[in-house]
């Protein structure tokens, strides 16, 4: 066993929603294993609001998020990542910076419950959803024997994972 903490970053265009849903959740859920980080490649610069409230309601931490660029974290000086997930299509598909230490990196695109129109209900229950999906995703990948598979295996259960349910169509395809 090792004591290394692991560093993930979850991508989104927007980091506002199912990125920083399982920011918070694998901060909880990692048990001091990981360390998570959350960024967009086009930011909206505030933190959605069903998405908080979701975290509250799950008992995850809720305060503290803040929608950043992915810059932050490809600048010198910002936490080196091991793992970097997009969770979202388009974040899937655009041109990442050049991350530092050739993390291993695969797609968990769920749908984006942000973009849900209806009832509050509605919303809420699109919220709870991702937040279910993201949580299961998270599950597995703590639950994998990090340190004693070669990278190789390593990087084909995590790219795995990405096709639980709830996958988005892209992320179905991909499998």
């Amino acid at each position: 066993m090792t004591d290394k903490t692991y560093n993930v970053l979850f991508l989104c265009t927007g980091n506002s929603a199912r990125s920083i849903l399982a920011e918070s959740i694998l901060n909880k859920e990692g048990g001091g294993r990981f360390k998570a980080y959350s960024a967009g490649s086009q930011p909206k610069g505030e933190v959605n609001p069903h998405a908080l409230k979701e975290l509250d309601a799950l008992g995850y931490p809720s305060t503290g998020f803040s929608s950043k660029s992915w810059d932050v974290f490809a600048a010198p000086g910002a936490p080196e990542m091991d793992f970097i997930f997009t969770v979202c299509d388009s974040a899937a598909g655009e041109a990442c910076p050049v991350w530092i230490g050739h993390p291993m990196t695969a797609h968990w695109g769920v749908e984006d419950p942000a973009a849900v129109v209806g009832t509050e209900v509605e919303i809420q229950r699109a919220f709870a959803q991702a937040a279910r999906f993201l949580k299961n995703r998270i599950t597995a990948f703590i639950n994998l024997p990090i340190a004693s598979i070669d990278r190789l295996a390593l990087e084909q259960h995590v790219r795995q994972i990405g096709s639980l349910e709830g996958a988005s169509v892209k992320s179905a395809k991909a499998e």
